[in-house]
């Protein structure tokens, strides 16, 4: 479990910095549209690119986050708790996200299918929708993966104990 766990963690690092880049990627258009306009020049469907990237680097850096421990939580009071009981809250939370993220998921997915067998578009540029969902649904299978990995090391700390 050990090697499986570090390759699927590694593959969840590789999706935030997709998801990062895709935030400084939003905030270059941003800029270059604003110098862009200054010179009489502004960048055609800027609105489309930014809302593309921003909501894709949010769905891709959120399995990272998951993996990391970086959501915010309740941690002052169930830090107070002994160590088992402690665990238990924490791998009861982690169950209710991955319940959580496989309804997003299968709803997200269904939702999806729908906009591609309509064919819609974004409105500026006639980008394909499914680019703008790939990166969600992605997103939310990883993260699905990513709470499945923290449950494992949650046990894995508590057995190694």
């Amino acid at each position: 479990m050990g090697m499986l766990s570090k390759r699927l963690g590694s593959y969840i690092y590789v999706l935030a910095v997709i998801g990062l880049l895709a935030y400084g990627a939003a905030a270059l258009v941003t800029v270059a549209d604003i110098v862009g306009r200054r010179l009489g020049m502004p960048i055609e469907g800027v609105v489309d690119l930014v809302q593309l990237f921003v909501m894709g680097g949010a769905w891709l850096v959120m399995p990272f986050a998951f993996l990391t421990s970086a959501h915010v939580g309740v941690d002052f009071v169930i830090d107070r708790f002994p160590a088992g009981a402690r665990d238990a809250c924490r791998i009861f939370g982690l169950v209710i996200a991955i319940v959580l993220l496989s309804l997003m998921l299968w709803y997200g997915y269904a939702t999806a299918s729908q906009r591609i067998m309509f064919g819609d578009m974004s409105q500026e540029l006639g980008i394909p929708i499914i680019w703008y969902w790939l990166p969600q649904l992605l997103g939310m299978a990883a993260s699905i993966v990513a709470v499945v990995l923290v449950i494992f090391g949650i046990i894995n700390k508590e057995a190694a104990q």
